[in-house]
């Protein structure tokens, strides 16, 4: 397993760059990954967390855009800024320009935290 953090943010951004948001989730998030929303909501383990991943997918009708602008990795943490341009299956759009927090412990995800920005 690659060990150095750059490397493996470097795939993990490959990966949801080209739309393989639940691959790359799969791939690394650690069992006991949390996550906290803009909101401040927090879902807790990787099945809630897949789960609440695979239904948001689901309901995309279009990716017309996901786009890293940058990242940074430093000790066992990783900042990625990204804009998503969404047709949904309802109808509506979804426009994100986000920055994700991740925490990395043996060289899985254990904490993403999203921005707004």
């Amino acid at each position: 397993m690659k060990s150095n953090l750059q490397e493996l943010v470097k795939e993990l951004n490959g990966m949801v760059s080209s739309g393989q948001l639940v691959d790359a989730a799969e791939k690394f998030y650690a069992p006991n990954v949390k996550t906290i929303e803009y909101d401040g909501s927090v879902t807790e383990g990787k099945p809630a967390t897949m789960k609440k991943l695979v239904d948001f997918v689901a309901s995309i009708q279009t990716v017309k855009k996901i786009e890293l602008l940058r990242s940074v990795a430093d000790g066992n943490v990783s900042f990625s800024e990204y804009i998503l341009d969404l047709d949904m299956k309802d109808g509506s759009n979804v426009y994100l320009h986000e920055i994700i927090r991740a925490l990395w412990e043996d060289g899985k995800v254990v904490e993403e935290r999203y921005f707004k920005s």
